[in-house]
């Protein structure tokens, strides 16, 4: 592949984002209103904004807490293959590890994925122009 088709870092986070949205939509009839990705050498992280849904709200809201947290972990349970397999169709990497939490009061979702390598990325300008480390 050459370099000039490869996509840019925010090119890449955009894709991974409107990726993830559209699994959510799918899988659970809801969309995060938003959902930030950054990737960093061979980690990512996503924080997805209103990521909880209708049902697990409502429990919530008549006092079940508990039975909401169950139903949130369950349901990140169920999905985390597919999510899994996402983020390895977007950034053609593997991914060793994925980990998530979500925050029933603020309604976010956070989501860290460890891959086996970093993303082919194009370089913008300015990181093109970064010393390089040479070993002496």
């Amino acid at each position: 592949m050459s370099k000039k088709a490869l996509p840019t870092r925010g090119q890449l986070e955009r894709r991974l984002s409107q990726a993830i949205q559209s699994l959510y939509r799918e899988q659970l009839g809801h969309q995060p209103s938003k959902i930030t990705s950054s990737i960093e050498g061979n980690r990512v992280t996503l924080i997805l904004e209103d990521a909880v849904t209708q049902p697990e709200q409502l429990l919530a809201n008549q006092g079940e807490e508990a039975l909401t947290q169950q139903v949130r972990s369950d349901l990140n349970a169920a999905i985390k293959p597919l999510l899994r397999e996402r983020i390895q169709d977007v950034l053609a990497v593997e991914v060793v590890d994925l980990l998530s939490d979500t925050t029933l009061e603020t309604k976010r979702l956070g989501i860290i994925a460890v891959l086996a390598d970093n993303p082919q990325l194009r370089c913008s300008g300015s990181a093109s122009k970064q010393p390089t480390h040479q070993a002496y």
